[in-house]
């Protein structure tokens, strides 16, 4: 069984947390990012140190324990250093440009498909590269996802949108006999 919940969350210098009711409250300058808990952990704030504790000894509530340390523990890294993620666009012809509030891709449909950029989300475009940032952990990889799954990579030639850490497997193509 994992034992993540015992670990306590190490508050950056210049990040304020505060409990309002069930729940945890980051602030960041402007940015404030809140962990609804709905009660189903125990929270205590000792200096710049957040731990978590089991409210009963079920399956469940070890399982809660864990998930919402390690929610709170994304939280205060993008609060503090932010989330980056990285695609990689292969295939000729194929683009990608910002314009404003929107993402254009060219990815060899007859159409040219316009992706709005979620609030919080900062998309920047060189050459094939498309780089999302933000402060917000899952935001970032649903937006990578979402961008990557308009054309996934095929095995055959490669092309296709892919993250730039992903491996695509090729396979061989006809063979003459």
């Amino acid at each position: 069984m994992s034992r993540v919940g015992k670990k306590p969350v190490t508050v950056a210098n210049g990040i304020e947390v505060s409990v309002d009711g069930t729940s945890l409250v980051a602030k960041k300058g402007k940015d404030e990012k809140r962990l609804e808990t709905h009660g189903r952990v125990g929270i205590s704030i000792e200096g710049s140190e957040v731990t978590f504790a089991k409210v009963g000894e079920s399956k469940e509530s070890a399982a809660f324990w864990g998930t919402y340390r390690a929610l709170f523990a994304n939280i205060i890294e993008g609060l503090d250093k932010g989330f980056k993620k990285s695609l990689e666009i292969n295939g000729v012809g194929y683009r990608a440009a910002v314009q404003g509030k929107v993402l254009n891709l060219q990815l060899g449909f007859s159409h040219p498909i316009e992706y709005a950029i979620p609030e919080g989300v900062e998309v920047t475009v060189e050459k094939n590269l498309i780089h999302l940032s933000g402060t917000d952990k899952q935001t970032i990889g649903q937006v990578a996802a979402e961008i990557r799954s308009f054309r996934p990579p095929e095995p055959y030639k490669g092309k296709g949108v892919k993250y730039t850490d992903e491996v695509i497997v090729r396979k061989a193509g006809k063979s003459a006999s």
